[in-house]
C-alpha cells in the first residue's frame, strides 16, 4: 500500500481536453487519407510493413544476408515514399503524425503528477558516496561535493580501487545516520542495499548518465543539487529492492543479449557495434538462444527466447506512453519480460508481440553453466540455480519536496486503448 497521495498537475483539465481534441483531429485526418489514397495509400503502408520486418530480421543475420535484407528494406521503404510523393493524402498522413504526437505529448503532460510523501526528520550525520567520473563528470562540473557539505552531508569521493561495500560498512560503523548515493545505477544498487540492510533512510543523488532508479522514485533528474535536499528539506517513503543469488538490484538484471554484450571489452566504446555483432550469435538462426528453463515451462520450451529482463517491479514495455518507466516501484512483485524471435503462427495473429511478460514476488532459472548477466547494467556471472526474489518495502527512500515524488507514469492507463477514456474522465473533472 502506498504511504503518499498523488496530486495532478496543474491545467490537466486542459491538457486533457487538448489532447483528446488533437487525437481526434487526427483521427479524421488518418481516415481522410485512407480514403482520398486508397488504394495506394494501403499499398504504401504494406510495403513500409514490410521494410520494417525485414530491417528487424537483418539485425540477426550475418554478413551478406544482413545487408541484402537491410537493402531490400530500403527499396520497399523507398517504393512506399515514391506511392505517396505528390498526393493530397500526404500532407494529410503528415498532419496526422503531428496531430497524434502533439495530442499524446500532451496526455502525458495531462497525467503527470506529484506525491505529498510522508514528512521526515533532517539526519544529524548524512554520508553522500559520490562518483567524481559518473554521468560524464555532472558531479564535478555542479560542485556537488561542496553543495553536500553546506548542507551538512559528509562526502566521500570513490576512487578507482575503492571497494564501496566497505566505504559504507565504516560510515555505518561510525555513526552515519542516513546514506546518499551520487553515481549510476549500480553504485546506486550498492548504497541502497546496505541503507536498506540497516534500516536508515537513503536519498538517489541523479548523478549517472541515464538515472533510472531515480526517474522511477520521482527525482527529477536535472536539477542534481537540488536532490540533495531530500535529507533537509524532504518527505519519505518506502520502496522494494530486487535481489538476485544475493545481490540486490535497484532496476533490473539482464541475461541474454544485453548481458553477452556488457561483457565484452569493446562494449563501452562501441555499444551499437558490440550488439549487431552478438545478435546473430545469440538470435540468428544458428546462434546459441538461451539456455535456461524456469517454473511452469518444460525443458526445451524457452529455447526462442533471446533475452529474458527481471525487473525490481514492472516495466512498461512496448508501450508508446512512458515506454521503459515502471508506474511503481511499492507493488512488491517482479517484473519478468521474455524476449523471443519465434515468428508468430496463424493462430497467433501476425501482430503478435515478441515478448511475453508476467510479474512474481520469486522466480528461479536453471542453467547447465554459469550465466552472464548485466545486474543494474554491471557485467557479471551467476551460477545456477538463479534465484530472484522482491524485498517488499525494504528501503526507506528520502525525496526532495520540490520534487514529483513518484514516477512519471504513476497515473497513466496502462494501454493505449484506454488513453481516449482516461482522457475523457481527467477532462470531466472539476477544479
Amino acid at each position: 500500500m502506498a504511504d503518499f497521495k498523488l496530486h495532478s498537475s496543474r491545467g490537466a483539465r486542459i491538457k486533457a481536453i487538448a489532447a483528446l481534441t488533437l487525437l481526434a483531429l487526427g483521427l479524421v485526418t488518418a481516415i481522410l487519407a485512407t480514403v482520398w489514397g486508397f488504394p495506394a495509400h494501403l499499398a504504401a503502408a504494406a510495403l513500409l510493413v514490410l521494410a520494417a520486418l525485414l530491417a528487424l530480421d537483418a539485425v540477426i543475420q550475418r554478413a551478406v544476408r544482413r545487408w541484402l535484407e537491410l537493402g531490400a528494406a530500403l527499396v520497399l521503404a523507398a517504393a512506399s515514399l515514391y506511392l505517396l510523393v505528390g498526393r493530397l493524402e500526404l500532407i494529410a498522413d503528415l498532419a496526422t503524425i503531428v496531430l497524434w504526437g502533439s495530442g499524446i505529448w500532451l496526455a502525458r503532460a495531462a497525467f503527470g503528477t506529484s506525491a505529498s510523501l510522508k514528512p521526515a526528520s533532517s539526519p544529524r550525520a548524512a554520508v553522500m558516496f559520490w562518483n567524481p567520473k559518473s554521468g560524464d563528470g555532472k558531479a564535478l562540473a555542479a560542485g556537488l561535493a561542496g553543495e553536500a557539505q553546506a548542507r551538512g552531508i559528509k562526502p566521500i569521493e570513490l576512487r578507482r580501487d575503492d571497494d564501496l561495500k566497505q566505504l559504507v560498512l565504516a560510515e555505518i560503523d561510525a555513526g552515519a545516520d542516513a546514506l546518499a548515493a551520487a553515481g549510476g545505477d549500480g553504485t546506486q544498487a550498492i548504497v541502497a542495499g546496505l541503507a536498506a540492510e540497516h534500516d536508515l533512510p537513503f536519498a538517489c543523488i541523479p548523478a549517472g548518465t541515464r538515472n533510472h532508479f531515480a526517474l522511477d522514485l520521482g527525482v527529477d533528474r536535472d536539477d542534481l543539487v537540488g536532490s540533495l535536499d531530500a535529507f533537509t528539506n524532504g518527505g519519505e517513503k518506502r520502496v522494494d529492492l530486487g535481489e538476485v543469488n544475493g545481490h540486490v538490484f535497484v532496476n533490473n538484471v539482464s541475461l541474454g543479449l544485453y548481458a553477452e554484450a556488457v561483457q565484452r571489452e569493446d562494449y563501452r566504446g562501441a555499444k551499437v557495434r558490440t550488439l549487431l555483432d552478438m545478435a546473430p550469435e545469440v538470435a540468428g538462426p544458428n546462434g546459441s538462444g538461451l539456455e535456461l528453463d524456469w517454473a511452469g515451462f518444460s525443458a526445451g520450451a524457452n529455447e526462442d527466447a533471446v533475452a529474458i529482463l527481471i525487473s525490481n517491479n514492472r516495466y512498461r514495455v512496448g508501450r508508446l506512453l512512458s515506454s521503459g518507466t515502471r508506474p511503481s516501484i511499492e507493488d512488491g512483485l517482479l517484473g519478468v519480460t521474455v524476449f523471443e524471435t519465434a515468428t508468430p503462427g496463424p493462430a497467433d495473429g501476425l501482430l503478435r508481440r515478441p515478448w511475453r511478460e508476467w510479474t512474481t514476488p520469486e522466480i528461479e532459472l536453471d542453467a547447465p553453466e554459469p550465466v552472464a548477466a548485466g545486474i543494474d547494467g554491471e557485467a557479471t556471472m551467476l551460477d545456477a540455480p538463479i534465484r530472484f526474489r522482491i524485498r517488499p518495502r525494504a528501503l526507506r527512500v528520502r525525496i526532495a519536496n520540490h520534487h514529483p515524488g513518484v514516477s512519471p507514469s504513476a497515473a497513466l492507463p496502462d494501454k493505449l486503448i484506454d488513453l481516449p477514456a482516461a482522457l475523457w474522465a481527467k477532462a470531466r473533472e472539476s477544479g
